[in-house]
């Protein structure tokens, strides 16, 4: 099943903000939390992942670059 979903652009003086509104049904099926962080890959021009930066219930996060 799928979730259709708009796409909102903000155009703002220093530039464009563009929101992604999440179902909630989604956010409770895969047990998302307030705050939470996710990095998103293109895959192609039709596709983008999701996927989450810290492990669910982990203090540790993901890290870029040797930071």
């Amino acid at each position: 099943m799928g979730y259709p979903t708009k796409i909102q652009l903000i155009s703002r003086k220093k530039g464009n903000q563009w929101y992604v509104n999440f179902p909630n049904a989604l956010a409770e099926a895969m047990g998302f939390k307030k705050g939470e962080v996710v990095e998103w890959e293109v895959e192609s021009r039709f596709a983008l992942k999701m996927t989450r930066v810290q492990a669910h219930g982990s203090k540790k996060t993901k890290q870029k670059g040797g930071r």
